[in-house]
């Protein structure tokens, strides 16, 4: 699964791409901090169970907080009588940021249990999309594959090694990158967003 440090890097990417002439470096951390926030439910785990990849990784979150935001937009807009369209820029990234890098990379990796708590079943979208001179157009996206429940689905963190009590003594990992694909997104990402607050702290 990618660690959070990929979840914060593809955060980056969009907060540099999205925020266009809002971007400033306060508005990036609150960019940032969405992309990482779902991943907050690895602490939330040891007292749910299965809660890791569930409490804050589904979908109703970001649903309601996009209906709070456009109703406030046509209604009386408080956001943006308060902080103008900055604010309103940086809220809609933010909840960007936390669908597509806090929950999506985790849905197209190992899943995520989409509908937590109204459905308890983790889901996983990954496949492949291929033409073929023989079968047409191949792909196997539109098949979610059901992964199991809260009660028999367990993602180990170096915070969480197992489901139940941690064995004793086992080395915890807290991983950064976990492949080149990975360090490469990383390191562009990370290198983009320090050039963007660079040149924002210039104007």
């Amino acid at each position: 699964m990618p660690s959070t440090v990929v979840h914060v890097a593809v955060g980056a990417l969009l907060a540099t791409s999205l925020l266009a002439e809002q971007f400033d470096t306060r508005a990036a951390v609150i960019v940032l901090a969405a992309a990482a926030f779902p991943d907050l439910d690895t602490l939330v785990g040891f007292w749910v169970q299965g809660g890791h990849r569930a409490v804050f990784h589904n979908l109703l979150i970001p649903t309601v907080i996009g209906i709070v935001l456009l109703a406030d937009l046509l209604g009386k807009n408080r956001i943006g009588r308060r902080w103008g369209a900055y604010g309103v820029r940086v809220a809609w990234v933010s909840l960007f940021a936390f669908v597509v890098a806090g929950i999506g990379l985790d849905l197209v990796k190992n899943g995520v249990n989409v509908f937590y708590p109204i459905h308890d079943q983790f889901y996983s979208v990954s496949g492949k999309l291929s033409v073929s001179n023989k079968h047409g157009i191949v792909q196997t996206f539109l098949e979610p594959h059901a992964r199991g429940t809260t009660h028999t689905t367990h993602y180990d963190t170096g915070f969480d090694l197992a489901q139940g009590p941690d064995p004793r003594n086992e080395e915890r990992v807290f991983p950064i990158v976990r492949s080149g694909r990975q360090l490469l997104l990383g390191a562009m990402s990370f290198g983009i967003f320090g050039f963007r607050v660079w040149e924002s702290r210039k104007e």
